[in-house]
């Protein structure tokens, strides 16, 4: 059973409070919610609010001018640790939220929160943010999708990419037709300036590689179908999934990794399928002309403007707008961890978070996320390996295994303890070291054989080798019994 705890300080700026507070500020409150999981296990979250007023510095920074400038004056005045969030709750005529929009989210840990009439009406509204900015029930069952009963799991669910302790990003130009097209891109000055600060910030969760690699005369495997009326080739979406497959069979990043690979492709297509553009479901075209596929990665199409004249000489020259391009990637990168932002009520603005790819709650979602999903990684890796060692009856369990279980019981129940206190940040890490110890004694090499040698084997390898060998001793010791029986039947000659 775990319990998430989220630190909630909800902070009332003059003119805000509203008039049926139960007890003068400041005062603390508990909400809690059950998440159910499957029949024997749920999720409980417990949000422990702090009501209070502003403080002299908080007025100060609440009096700038826009939202943003706010959000950034506010930051080094809050609590800063990784789960807690603060709403800051404005009056209803404050101008600092735009007509039409109750809740301002920031880039950090902090939200502005237009003032109800009431307590009652303003309660709501803060769930709805703070299980935003912290976790929700469907971002809990995505996290636990082999317990969750498939007919209880939203289609995104198994579209997240599972919790790794390293990620492997490749990003791969495929250019068909190279005597066509002379494909150059920036990819290390995009990968310095767009992806760098992403990986950087996600680095808490997980370690991160990129690389890079130009294939050439790599087609995608499905012939796209020429259009008369816009005189260009088209890929229908029933279509895609038949793209991955022969892609995939030239990447060859994935065969030699620890980690899960991500792949990113570039694709330019041959000058016989140009244009090529991909079109949803519905046969309309996709602004981004570009798909991603679930826990693998996503392929963008880039298609190169056709010579003024007929006789341009050849291969083409095209230089590939990065901006454009790792706009896309990018977010396909979000979506593949799970911080998409698309079920949002119409009042709700949430700050860009800018260069960085993603904001502080964004990452505090993902811990929430991952720490919940480590924790039954290693209870399902220890309760497997239970099962084993009961299975083989004359295993022998080296004292360093023995250690490595002690090792990750200790620091699943440490991540359960720490969740329960609010400390996000410790409970992943905990989190993180008990994935680590119950894999190696899981994957002990002194266990792995013992998997694939069971009594049944034995009998199987050692009956012929001994049988052959078994037979004449067997007849020469019948041979002695049957004289020794005759020896003593014969009557013994008396002088």
């Amino acid at each position: 059973q775990v319990q998430l705890v989220v630190p909630v300080a909800v902070v009332f700026s003059p003119g805000s409070v509203p008039g049926d507070l139960p007890r003068p500020l400041p005062f603390r409150d508990v909400q809690e919610m059950e998440i159910s999981v499957n029949l024997r296990s749920s999720v409980t979250s417990r949000y422990e609010m702090l009501f209070r007023g502003t403080t002299a510095q908080e007025e100060a920074a609440l009096a700038a001018v826009t939202a943003r400038e706010v959000d950034a004056a506010l930051r080094p005045l809050q609590d800063s640790s990784m789960g807690s969030l603060t709403m800051y709750v404005v009056p209803e005529t404050s101008s600092l939220l735009p007509q039409g929009i109750s809740v301002y989210v920031g880039k950090h840990r902090s939200a502005l929160v237009r003032a109800g009439r009431s307590l009652a009406a303003l309660h709501p509204r803060l769930r709805q943010v703070t299980q935003m900015m912290s976790f929700t029930a469907t971002s809990i069952a995505a996290a636990l999708s082999d317990r969750v009963p498939n007919g209880q799991l939203s289609p995104d669910a198994r579209r997240y990419l599972k919790s790794s302790l390293g990620y492997e990003i490749t990003f791969s130009l495929l250019n068909p037709d190279p005597k066509s097209h002379a494909v150059d891109w920036d990819i290390e000055g995009a990968v310095n300036r767009y992806v760098r600060p992403v990986v950087d910030k996600l680095s808490l969760v997980a370690n991160f590689s990129v690389d890079s690699q130009i294939l050439y005369y790599a087609v995608l495997g499905v012939t796209p179908r020429y259009d008369k009326e816009s005189s260009s080739f088209l890929l229908s979406a029933h279509s895609l999934p038949h793209v991955i497959n022969p892609v995939e069979a030239r990447l060859g990043s994935s065969a030699a990794s620890l980690y899960p690979v991500l792949n990113f492709l570039l694709y330019v297509p041959e000058r016989s399928h140009s244009p090529l553009y991909i079109q949803d479901k519905d046969g309309a075209p996709v602004s981004t002309n570009a798909f991603h596929s679930p826990r693998w990665g996503g392929i963008m199409v880039y298609n190169v403007e056709a010579p003024a004249s007929p006789q341009a000489s050849l291969p083409l020259h095209v230089d590939v707008d990065m901006a454009r391009v790792m706009e896309v990637f990018l977010a396909q990168l979000r979506l593949l961890f799970g911080l998409s932002r698309e079920e949002l009520p119409p009042e709700f603005l949430l700050e860009s978070p800018g260069n960085e790819g993603l904001a502080d709650w964004e990452l505090d979602h993902l811990l929430w996320a991952h720490t919940v999903e480590n924790i039954a990684t290693v209870s399902t890796t220890l309760t497997s390996l239970a099962q084993l060692l009961d299975k083989i009856g004359n295993i022998v369990i080296k004292d360093d295994v023995a250690s490595e279980v002690y090792q990750a019981v200790a620091s699943v129940q440490s991540a359960v303890s720490k969740l329960a206190m609010g400390h996000l940040h410790s409970a992943f890490q905990a989190s993180k070291e008990a994935v680590t110890s119950s894999e190696r004694a899981f994957f002990d090499p002194s266990l792995l054989h013992l998997l694939y040698f069971p009594d049944d084997q034995k009998f199987a390898i050692y009956i012929p080798l001994f049988l052959p060998m078994a037979v004449p001793i067997l007849l020469s010791l019948a041979k002695i019994v049957r004289e020794t029986r005759q020896r003593k039947k014969e009557p013994t000659k008396m002088d």
